[in-house]
């Protein structure tokens, strides 16, 4: 990890002051205007104290719960990705298989494993992170699509993978759509570092949402 790199050590006033302008971002009419095209993106991320993860779990319900309250043809639609992993894997029957392979080689073969399960690598719905984001936020009324979990993935998914083998293989009917990962960690929009400990691949074509 580089020395001059300002991990995100909020304090509670500061998460709740970030939260607070997240949301006025969100329902933003700047925010609802953001699009995307072939050459562009329209990822964004929102990055916070470890610590804080209940605090942000609560907002985004909050964020989510009071936008489509009052909307009826556009959504948020909030995925954990760690849970469409685990109903993958229960799905296939691949969740005693990968305790046994815990067991027999460890969490590296695993991690190979899932991932190779997954075919993250390629597009459409043969990509089942893919598959299933579009089940469950159509792309007609999405909003903007809120995505969580990723700190409970790791090692089996990480946030570059994300951009680089969900999202950059969603169809193209997505690119209109805000997307934004929550990140329990920093993200300098070079860096992202993980739990504040461990740095990803660098990544560099996501936005902060709060940059404060």
């Amino acid at each position: 990890m580089k020395n001059h790199v300002q991990l995100r050590k909020d304090t509670l006033d500061k998460i709740y002051e970030r939260l607070d302008n997240l949301e006025k971002r969100i329902n933003s009419e700047e925010f609802a205007k953001t699009s995307g095209s072939t050459n562009t993106v329209n990822y964004w991320v929102f990055d916070y104290n470890p610590k804080h993860e209940l605090i942000v779990r609560e907002r985004v319900d909050f964020i989510q719960k009071r936008y489509n309250e009052y909307h009826d043809e556009s959504k948020i639609y909030v995925i954990d990705l760690y849970e469409l992993i685990i109903k993958h894997l229960e799905n296939n029957g691949y969740i005693d298989l990968c305790k046994q392979f815990e067991q027999e080689k460890g969490l590296t073969y695993v991690t190979a494993a899932v991932k190779n399960s997954l075919q993250l690598t390629t597009s459409g719905q043969l990509n089942a992170m893919v598959g299933y984001i579009e089940e469950l936020a159509p792309a007609e009324s999405a909003y903007s699509i809120i995505l969580t979990g990723v700190g409970k993935c790791f090692p089996l998914l990480q946030g570059p993978e994300v951009f680089n083998q969900i999202l950059y293989n969603m169809p193209d009917e997505y690119h209109r759509t805000p997307i934004i990962l929550f990140y329990p960690g920093t993200y300098t929009e070079q860096e992202l570092i993980v739990f504040n400990e461990m740095q990803e691949d660098n990544y560099y074509r996501a936005y902060r949402i709060v940059r404060d």
